[in-house]
């Protein structure tokens, strides 16, 4: 019985927590349901249509572009605004980098079903439509001690997807943020430069640069958040 209460109370609490949210948040909290039944498709056309119930841990969903679904799913579970701040932070920075990034090189996003290329690209072209979002509502941190807070959330998921592809990758083909110490750096212009690199420095290298264009990218909203501030 005290199991079916503490159950209740939460999923009240979460409730409360959705009504709870400013328009434009539950808007993204939304976003990240559609996001989630999107994924949940995507994963049973994978494992049943193509895999023939054989799952295939290559497209297990936790990738840098998969990383804003969840972020959005949190909303109601984080109340204390300056969490959700960094979530956006990490939207307007690492996630619209990751969707624009994404379209350098296509191939990854090709599958023998059109439905599925379609939602690929439709995807990451929300990850750009959210990170925008983002960035021009005002709900972001755009100082550089709220870009700080964000890198160590991108450093903590980077250290999650490596213990998930050092525990994994033993068994199954897994790669997740391409940062994997089994498979050799693979991502376009940065396989490229570091290639006379050791494979652990090419995943730092690319880490960095990933972090390198974050950067800039908050350079700019935060020029534009003074710039509008400037202006009222």
């Amino acid at each position: 019985i005290h199991t079916k209460m503490v159950k209740s109370n939460r999923r009240t609490t979460i409730m409360r927590n959705i009504r709870g949210l400013e328009r434009l948040e539950r808007f993204l909290f939304c976003t990240g349901l559609f996001m989630g039944a999107s994924e949940i498709w995507k994963q049973w056309t994978l494992t049943f249509v193509l895999g023939g119930g054989h799952y295939n841990w290559w497209y297990f969903p936790f990738q840098l572009c998969s990383v804003p679904m969840y972020l959005l799913l949190l909303f109601p579970v984080f109340h204390a605004s300056h969490v959700k701040r960094i979530f956006c932070t990490f939207l307007m920075d690492i996630g619209l980098l990751s969707g624009i990034g994404a379209f350098l090189d296509t191939s990854g996003m090709h599958y023998p079903l059109p439905f599925l290329t379609c939602h690929s690209y439709l995807w990451h072209i929300l990850l750009i439509t959210i990170g925008i979002i983002c960035g021009f509502s005002g709900i972001s941190d755009y100082t550089w001690r709220g870009f700080r807070l964000m890198a160590v959330l991108f450093a903590a998921l980077c250290g999650a997807a490596t213990i998930l592809n050092l525990i994994i990758g033993r068994i199954h083909t897994i790669d997740l943020f391409y940062i994997s110490p089994y498979y050799p750096m693979s991502q376009i212009i940065i396989s490229d430069l570091t290639a006379a690199l050791p494979n652990p420095l090419r995943i730092l290298c690319y880490l960095a640069v990933i972090l390198l264009g974050g950067a800039l990218l908050h350079l700019f909203w935060q020029y534009l958040f003074l710039i509008r501030t400037r202006k009222k």
